[in-house]
């Protein structure tokens, strides 16, 4: 599976969590909290929810706390990516 992205993140987040204010997912948000850039738990929560859908990764509800960023988000999908596949390789 390729490398989850910030353009794959946003693009979840219009689509199912909206955008609390025109061009607040625009340029270098990878570091800004969620809550900053008027999204709460639960937002980040339906986010996430699709992630599991398109993505087949499920993230546990009790990591959403650490969850406070763009980076973070992406940081953690992809290392469930990369879980994945190295299981994968051992199964090979």
């Amino acid at each position: 599976m390729r490398e989850f992205t910030l353009d794959d993140l946003v693009g979840l987040t219009r689509t199912h969590a909206g955008e609390a204010e025109e061009g607040v997912l625009d340029g270098d948000i990878v570091d800004v909290l969620f809550t900053h850039l008027g999204y709460d738990s639960v937002a980040l929560m339906e986010v996430l929810s699709h992630v599991k859908h398109e993505y087949g990764i499920d993230l546990a509800e009790d990591a959403v706390d650490a969850l406070r960023t763009p980076r973070a988000v992406i940081e953690k999908v992809n290392e469930v990516i990369r879980s994945q596949s190295d299981e994968r390789k051992k199964v090979v």
